[in-house]
């Protein structure tokens, strides 16, 4: 035999093996890590995902909240674990942003990880307390502006994508804040309703009960465009800014060295759960706005993200 036919014969066989995992896939449960504190919108957002695609999968699928580092303790958990389709990872664009923050990162994003599915995108929203005076954008910067103000803001960890929300939106301004970075969600709102922190940019999924419940003031939203369910909060550019807009985007990752075979079920499963109308109109609920891309689609945007965040953020590095 010449090694060409070897090496069909090695390919078939690899195939075939990735097909007949595929067909009995999957037989127990599954873990989905999330690398985010419970009750953020990256946890909110993948647990109504979860519990929706775990139905369709027929099996139990637990949530493991393994939280630090902007979401790259629990990141690297899952790129070190069996690739066998049953660790799967929760994220959000903030995936892209650790390797442009991170020096020591125990995994590589783009070679250690597959993309799955892409569950949806959504703005975040700069909040604000009550207490304050701000009562729009403008008057948030105008009081940030002046000589000797002290502001501070809070986010989910140096490097999260309301970190890069945040920083993107007080560079364009050109006003100087103080980083206070929290082990998850809760907490930052715990202290913007006490009104010990001056700002977040919290995703909206998370905001949108505060904000109709009257517990914060939203000044602005991080989308070039409004936000369908806060159409009277204006957007950076609204604002005169340039260059200050970003999204939060939700996906589905799995160790790369997963079955192609597995990768597609549970993209096919995925995209079926997703494309359900009760499953639309739930995300739309909590401000999540489809994102349909194929996996391939998915880590080329990563691949082009993490490019563009290390420019970005060139020379910066997490304390």
């Amino acid at each position: 035999m010449n090694k060409s036919v070897r090496w069909a014969c090695v390919l078939a066989g690899l195939l075939l093996s990735s097909a007949a995992d595929a067909d009995i896939y999957p037989s127990k449960p599954i873990k989905a890590v999330n690398p985010f504190g419970a009750g953020s919108a990256g946890d909110v957002v993948p647990r109504l995902f979860f519990e929706r695609l775990s139905a369709e999968l027929g099996q139990p699928i637990v949530i493991e909240n393994r939280v630090g580092a902007g979401g790259s303790v629990g990141t690297g958990a899952v790129a070190k674990s069996d690739p066998d389709g049953y660790t799967l990872l929760s994220q959000t664009n903030a995936i892209a942003i650790a390797p442009a923050i991170f020096n020591n990162l125990t995994y590589d994003t783009t070679k250690d990880l597959t993309s799955v599915v892409m569950i949806g995108y959504a703005a975040n929203v700069m909040i604000v307390p009550n207490e304050r005076p701000w009562k729009t954008v403008q008057d948030f910067l105008a009081a940030a502006k002046v000589k000797g103000t002290v502001i501070n803001y809070g986010s989910v960890g140096v490097g999260s994508a309301v970190h890069i929300s945040s920083e993107k939106f007080r560079a364009a301004a050109g006003f100087q804040a103080t980083h206070i970075p929290y082990r998850g969600g809760s907490e930052v709102i715990t202290d913007i309703i006490g009104g010990r922190i001056d700002f977040y940019f919290c995703p909206i999924a998370t905001a949108l009960p505060l904000i109709r419940e009257g517990q914060v003031r939203a000044l602005v939203v991080s989308t070039p465009t409004r936000a369908r369910d806060l159409p009277e909060v204006p957007t950076p550019l609204d604002a005169g800014l340039k260059d200050a807009d970003s999204s939060i985007w939700f996906g589905v990752f799995v160790p790369s060295k997963t079955p192609p075979a597995i990768v597609e079920k549970l993209y096919q499963s995925g995209t079926k759960v997703l494309n359900a109308p009760e499953t639309q109109a739930s995300l739309k609920k909590i401000g999540i706005e489809p994102m349909p891309l194929k996996s391939a689609e998915m880590d080329a945007l990563l691949a082009r993200e993490i490019v563009a965040n290390k420019e970005l953020l060139k020379g910066e590095a997490a304390k």
